[in-house]
């Protein structure tokens, strides 16, 4: 049909433009699903990561290959021949560069958006080492949709699941400060779960995500990528998939826009689709205020 045309051109595409997509490294058991919706995530700054969390499959080099310039234009040409109606732009660490690569990742999300202005782009950035002025160079007018960043596992888990640079509180400062910086923009994370967290751990940092205005959220089970004894963390349990709809209901609760949560999820799964109900929640929500204020003036910002 229809979709496996979409996914058999993608996967061409690919293919014939020596393109990296996460979907196929990571092996990721939802590719036919995004790809036929019209949606690929591809990651850019190379294939190697100055980092070595343990629940990630992309080799760690402390000085990777220089960034490639013509990364920019051939991206967009690829989401162009793939006629993608959403992209997602994931990057390695790129601490070894003084802005952690955010003028390369910028000039990637503008070289499509020239190119393709109705496709909606989704980056999915690293924390650029807390490097704030990075930071706001980075989000200045870049046309984004959708800017997200993984807080990856609850903030107790840290040591044992992320790199000893990444932490739960600085990933959460960057949502934050990118909701600050850019309040059109929608902002999104996501959490693995069954590394060895507590129900009420994860009720927690949903809050927390909130309380720094996060509107999207993915929940997913984490899968370790290697055989047990390696240097991934070995899965602590396999979570049922009642809890993740039980997660699912909490995070609507607690406000999130728009919410994927279930065992085979992953942070872009469905990315197009969760954009568009992010999108239809704000709008709901602004003819609601707009018609209580019609009502009642003060109640708009009581709302707030």
């Amino acid at each position: 049909g229809k979709s496996q045309l979409s996914y058999n051109h993608t996967q061409h595409t690919i293919e014939a433009g020596a393109l990296h997509t996460v979907c196929e490294e990571a092996r990721c058991p939802n590719i036919h699903d995004c790809w036929s919706r019209g949606t690929a995530t591809f990651m850019i700054a190379g294939k190697t990561c100055t980092r070595g969390c343990r629940f990630c499959s992309v080799e760690t080099l402390r000085e990777p290959e220089p960034l490639d310039r013509d990364e920019p234009q051939r991206l967009a040409d690829a989401v162009a021949q793939m006629a993608l109606s959403h992209v997602v732009i994931t990057v390695v660490n790129r601490d070894d560069l003084a802005d952690g690569g955010a003028d390369h990742f910028k000039r990637c999300v503008i070289a499509v958006h020239q190119k393709l202005p109705n496709t909606t782009i989704e980056l999915l950035s690293s924390d650029l080492d807390g490097n704030w002025d990075a930071l706001a160079a980075l989000l200045d007018e870049i046309p984004l949709s959708v800017f997200a960043h993984n807080v990856e596992c609850v903030a107790r888990l840290d040591a044992k699941v992320r790199d000893p640079r990444a932490s739960f509180l600085q990933s959460l400062e960057v949502l934050q400060r990118a909701k600050r910086l850019r309040a059109d923009l929608f902002t999104k994370s996501s959490l693995m779960v069954g590394l060895g967290e507590t129900a009420s751990e994860v009720q927690s940092a949903m809050r927390q995500l909130r309380d720094a205005e996060v509107d999207m959220l993915t929940l997913g089970q984490y899968l370790a990528p290697g055989r047990p004894g390696t240097r991934f963390v070995a899965v602590d349990r396999y979570v049922h998939p009642e809890e993740f709809e039980a997660w699912a209901e909490q995070a609507h609760e607690l406000g999130f826009r728009a919410v994927a949560s279930g065992p085979l999820v992953r942070s872009s799964f469905r990315a197009g689709q969760l954009l568009e109900e992010a999108e239809s929640h704000a709008e709901l929500a602004h003819q609601s205020v707009s018609s209580r204020s019609e009502i009642c003036p003060s109640s708009a910002s009581a709302r707030d």
